[in-house]
């Protein structure tokens, strides 16, 4: 019999085992990952761009392009698309994010040959059609209308805007930018960024030969490059930490959101820098959640994250707290900081927070998409499989002494941008 009084002991991952992608090119130099598993009669492609040709007089260009991508080409309108896609149970999807702009379709094997044809016709014939572009104009300052009702949404906003500037990643957008939007900015875009030479495709799921001779057919021979690429290109430095409050006198809730640049994925530092914020706020035992929502009531939910984007990273703290207690939160986060610039962390807390994260990434590998999800954020970070070697060594082996170290080195509250947007 099991004795239900006693808690289990804690079994550490000791290794993870990934399904390693392997290189393909096309014949007209496409680069292709492929990540190859499972039994389902199942693929995943996608269709990866970087973002090109920055410029803040048309700050929007990619993600409208992207956007209303698969809205109409020159023979398909964007009712008919999404009724072929359909037809075959298949699904198409666009996806934008500050450095890439991706395409993904997910199919069975058997109907890879009639999709396709629709997926190269997108990348290489897409018009943009004004009325489309019109209803998503319409739809965006709709939606942001509402948005910006939203506290944490302003809070977000300010926050990126004081960190990055007028750089992609601090984007202040405004009904003005999407009235700016043109459909000739949209094609000019497009010819510059959705070209072979631009992308890299990501294969997942039971690929095979078939397969490969099914994408070079449509992606690998007359599927040309058009123009030079003028890749993005940031940089950033810290910013002198101060508060930015957006004061709303009849406000329930005050949202807070505090941090600073940091390191992104390809530093040294970020695997250790990943175990100090479980610690302070990465999961539900953190010691903010602990602390202000637990014990204080503050809040439904507190947190903090390590954020690695291309052209750097940053920390931030954010939560929504009742208005009448926005100060004594903010007390209570500093004091949590410097807890962990003062005094170790003992080894039972580092031995939850280490079983946590190395259960979490375990978990999370669940079949050949996940697999291909985690290739792809070592490969555009300009790493390779060592970095999750070396990430599994550093999780298990970190000590509290590393831990009170990266706290003083990275986490100084008065350097930190402080956003507050409701009642302080």
């Amino acid at each position: 019999m099991i004795d239900r009084t006693l808690t289990p002991e804690f079994g550490q991952v000791e290794k993870i085992d990934f399904i390693h992608a392997k290189s393909h090119v096309f014949d007209n130099g496409l680069q292709c990952f492929i990540v190859n598993g499972g039994e389902q009669e199942l693929v995943r492609i996608e269709f990866i761009f970087e973002n090109v040709s920055w410029n803040k007089e048309t700050p929007l260009q990619a993600f409208a392009t992207n956007s209303i991508l698969n809205d109409g080409t020159s023979k398909f309108t964007a009712a008919q698309i999404a009724d072929k896609i359909d037809f075959y149970g298949a699904f198409l999807q666009t996806e934008y994010s500050l450095d890439q702009s991706i395409v993904t379709l997910y199919t069975l094997n058997k109907h890879l040959q009639a999709t396709l044809p629709i997926v190269k016709a997108i990348l290489s014939d897409s018009t943009f059609p004004e009325r489309e572009l019109d209803i998503f104009i319409l739809n965006q300052k709709q939606k942001l209308s509402v948005n910006l009702e939203k506290n944490d949404f302003v809070a977000r906003k300010i926050f990126n805007k004081v960190l990055f500037g007028d750089s992609i990643y601090g984007l202040d957008i405004d009904n003005e930018i999407y009235d700016q939007l043109t459909r000739n900015q949209l094609l000019e875009y497009f010819s510059k960024a959705y070209q072979p030479q631009n992308c890299t495709v990501i294969l997942a799921g039971k690929i095979t030969d078939q397969t490969l001779i099914d994408l070079n057919k449509y992606f690998g021979r007359d599927w040309t490059n058009k123009d030079e690429i003028d890749l993005n290109y940031f940089k950033f430095q810290k910013t002198t930490g101060a508060e930015h409050i957006v004061d709303k006198p009849d406000a329930l809730q005050s949202a807070i959101r505090l941090g600073q640049i940091a390191v992104n994925r390809s530093h040294s530092d970020f695997p250790g820098l990943q175990v100090l914020n479980t610690v302070l706020g990465g999961y539900f035992g953190s010691r903010l959640m602990a602390n202000i929502r637990e014990d204080k009531g503050f809040t439904y939910g507190i947190g903090s994250a390590l954020v690695s984007l291309k052209h750097s990273g940053y920390f931030f703290i954010a939560s929504e707290v009742g208005s009448h207690v926005c100060t004594q939160a903010m007390f209570e986060i500093e004091k949590e900081i410097n807890l962990l610039k003062n005094e170790k962390v003992t080894e039972g807390e580092l031995n939850l927070v280490r079983n946590y994260m190395l259960g979490s990434m375990l978990g999370s590998l669940e079949n050949a998409l996940s697999h291909a999800d985690k290739f792809k954020a070592i490969y555009f970070s300009g790493l390779d499989y060592d970095y999750y070697e070396r990430y599994i060594q550093i999780v298990r082996n970190i000590n509290p002494d590393d831990i009170l170290s990266l706290a003083n080195q990275y986490l100084n509250y008065d350097d930190f941008q402080k956003v507050i947007v409701g009642k302080r």
